[in-house]
């Protein structure tokens, strides 16, 4: 009688702890608000930029693409100190970084600079268009090889240029020439060879730092360093973000070829 009285106890604590732990642990399939809320406002500044561009207005179009990677860089975060995360935002977040930042950068640099090449000949229009729409199909292919990779590799590092990393390269490009009063037309190959680097960067093995883990104590220059940023920032964001975006994309070839020439040097130390 005592074990039989004992058991049902036992059944209840055991069914209140799972309820519990269940409530504390957020469901994957789950859709939420919030970090869903940013993403969506990210995907609808993409789209701003399209009609944008499409409007020529390219530098409201370059605007409005930097405010999607701000809201994008965010909607993650939220969901990580909201405990909010889910398989639908990450593939939602997917489906509005391409919006965001393969269609809208393409769409942005053709119709800036690219579409120009159709004066030149037949030959030289048809590549305008079609380094633009690679540069959208790597942004796609990115991001499925991003979703599929999840978990297996350190998140320290991004396996490519990252959508948004692109897009600033080609965002920032027009957005100073365009301080500059530089035309489109006039630098069509230099724009044509950016993009189509930025596309094969962003599938390429080439490792770029993720910035997505931070150390927890900085030392008082990177505070300093910081409050600089923001003073440049107001001071001139186009020059600013060229700087940035350039010297981020260029970080990646250039980690690559310091460890490719220290590997060659350790083989024939040890030969």
């Amino acid at each position: 009688m005592t074990e039989k009285q004992s058991n049902p106890t036992t059944d209840s604590d055991n069914q209140e702890q799972q309820s519990s732990e269940s409530r504390a642990t957020p469901s994957r399939s789950a859709i939420y608000l919030l970090p869903n809320l940013f993403t969506t406002a990210a995907m609808f500044s993409g789209f701003y930029a399209i009609i944008s561009a499409i409007n020529d207005k390219p530098v409201a179009a370059c605007i409005a693409i930097f405010i999607a990677s701000l809201l994008d860089a965010m909607d993650g975060r939220v969901a990580r100190m909201t405990h909010t995360q889910s398989d639908f935002g990450v593939q939602y977040d997917s489906l509005s970084d391409l919006i965001s930042f393969g269609l809208a950068p393409s769409i942005l640099v053709y119709t800036w600079s690219l579409s120009s090449l159709s004066e030149l000949g037949n030959v030289a229009g048809k590549l305008g268009w079609l380094v633009s729409f690679l540069f959208a199909a790597c942004a796609a292919l990115r991001l499925a090889r991003f979703n599929t990779q999840a978990g297996k590799v350190d998140k320290s590092y991004f396996i490519g240029l990252s959508s948004p990393a692109a897009a600033g390269i080609i965002l920032t490009l027009v957005w100073c020439a365009e301080s500059f009063e530089i035309a489109g037309a006039d630098i069509h190959w230099l724009v044509l060879l950016v993009t189509l680097a930025g596309g094969l960067l962003m599938v390429s093995n080439v490792k770029y730092f993720s910035f997505k883990r931070w150390p927890e104590k900085v030392s008082f220059f990177w505070i300093l360093l910081l409050v600089i940023i923001f003073a440049l920032l107001a001071l001139d964001p186009p020059k600013l973000l060229f700087a940035v975006a350039y010297g981020y994309t260029l970080s990646g070839p250039f980690l690559w070829l310091r460890n490719r020439l220290k590997r060659r040097s350790s083989l024939r130390s040890d030969d």
